[in-house]
């Protein structure tokens, strides 16, 4: 095999999760931008501690204006992190020298009463509160998109499914109207867990926050333990992240509770991609996705266009779950620091938010440009020739034939429609027990989908009250 330059060998591109490709969360979630988020939590930490007086400001704004993720090589940083199995080792003793260079004096405070944890897990706290805030804008902006194809369709027929057979009319209205309150949903979700906070770690080696505090007796400070408390909400304020009432590096709430954000969130736009693969197959043909170049081609079939946009946002609803697993398996996390257990959770998280993010950016795509066939929707409505109205022709017959002569007779009619292929109006016309209970034009009124799609407008209309009161 011919071997790529040594420049591109390593780098993640993508190619196998195109999803996410091009997406503004793959910038937020690449390597870069973990070790920025890296620097980011030592430069808050430091600069914490000089809030308190434990750090000189200078060394402070020194390593501030030094942590630059450009300056450091991620791929000798990758390799060295196999030596202590976590990045942070690798970074602070990379980032140590860098500060070093310019001023020895200021490299004494990197680090100083951290561990390798405090600043992974924060650091990972900054990359989902920026991922996350990129999902939600795009949840928002797909429920905009949304609401506008409920409300334009909302009493436009449409042929509900159950089973993969057609059941009784609804409308294309109601169906995006239950694809916003799902999304809707979701965003509210995120939204939660992302306006609460998610919490910076700070704990030391063993979550006591024992470094801090004598580095505070050493340099005289009254009450040293109560250091800690007045760290954790300074450390927080410095990166814009909420403060925990306790470490919590072996309570791994905060990234399940993340990840259960982003299942659900990946499973609301999974429910739109289903439908979407569903209603866009060559005999259905009710919606098509928006047209670009290149988009749907087949290799192998010129004639072919495939729902691309709705099978890359299945991909990742379909694998999320299963990494935010990962995520759930490692909240029992022995002693006060497990071996496999915390390192497990980084790139499950980091792949999370990634299909997520993609996944939401491509269903902006998807649902702004949908294209709703009308016509092909009431053409395919017929296709049973009135059965798909049955259970409102029994319902109405009930009262003169009796509920069991009532369903007897649908049954019967229905099985002679679908055994003949002719209409149910014409079997039911001739079916002795309607005479003089229902005629032709009273039988063809029954059989009318418009008149059988319930409290659908009015759902509709209850969904997008709720979504204009945001």
């Amino acid at each position: 095999m011919t071997q790529p330059p040594e420049t591109t060998v390593f780098l993640d591109t993508g190619l196998l999760t195109p999803v996410r490709a091009g997406a503004p969360v793959e910038a937020e979630t690449a390597d870069f931008a973990w070790l920025q988020a890296m620097l980011d939590a030592e430069a808050g930490l430091v600069r914490a501690q000089a809030r308190l007086g434990l750090v000189p400001v200078a060394a402070a704004g020194t390593i501030s204006r030094l942590a630059d993720a450009s300056r450091l090589d991620l791929r000798d940083l990758a390799v060295r992190t196999r030596g202590a199995a976590n990045p942070v080792v690798a970074v602070v003793e990379a980032f140590t020298a860098h500060v070093g260079a310019e001023d020895p004096g200021a490299a004494e405070y990197v680090h100083r009463g951290s561990t390798s944890q405090d600043i992974m897990d924060t650091a990972a706290m900054l990359v989902g509160q920026r991922a996350g805030a990129l999902i939600h804008a795009d949840l928002l902006r797909a429920a905009d998109a949304l609401a506008g194809l409920a409300g334009r369709h909302r009493d436009t027929l449409l042929a509900g499914r159950t089973l993969g057979a057609h059941a009784v009319p609804t409308t294309f209205g109601l169906k995006a109207a239950g694809w916003l309150d799902g999304v809707l949903r979701a965003a509210d979700r995120l939204g939660a867990v992302l306006g609460s906070g998610l919490p910076v770690q700070l704990g030391g080696a063993a979550g006591t926050l024992a470094g801090y505090v004598e580095q505070a007796r050493i340099q005289g400070v009254a009450d040293a333990a109560e250091t800690a408390p007045r760290l954790l909400a300074a450390y927080a304020a410095e990166l814009g992240l909420a403060e925990p009432l306790l470490p919590w590096h072996t309570t791994r709430a905060p990234l399940v509770e993340l990840g259960q954000a982003l299942v659900l969130c990946a499973g609301a736009l999974d429910k739109v991609a289903v439908d979407v693969q569903v209603l866009s197959r060559t005999e259905i043909a009710e919606v098509a996705e928006p047209a670009a170049p290149g988009r749907g081609v087949s290799s192998a079939m010129p004639h072919k266009r495939n729902p691309a946009l709705a099978t890359l946002i299945r991909t990742a609803g379909l694998q999320v779950p299963s990494l935010v697993l990962v995520l759930a398996q490692a909240m029992a996390a022995e002693d006060e620091r497990p071996a496999g257990a915390w390192h497990a959770e980084w790139q499950p998280l980091r792949e999370s938010l990634r299909l997520t993010g993609g996944a939401a950016y491509t269903a902006v795509q998807l649902v702004e440009g949908m294209t709703v066939f009308p016509e092909r929707m009431r053409d395919n409505l017929g296709l049973t020739g009135g059965l798909v109205v049955s259970e409102r022709i029994a319902a109405d017959l009930t009262p003169a034939l009796g509920k069991a002569a009532a369903r007897e007779l649908l049954n019967r009619a229905s099985a002679e429609a679908a055994r003949t292929g002719r209409p149910l109006a014409d079997v039911l016309t001739g079916a002795p027990e309607l005479a003089g209970v229902a005629g032709a034009a009273e039988v063809l009124d029954l059989l009318d989908p418009a008149h059988y799609t319930g409290a659908a407008g009015v759902l509709v209309d209850r969904a997008l009250a709720a979504y204009r009161a945001r």
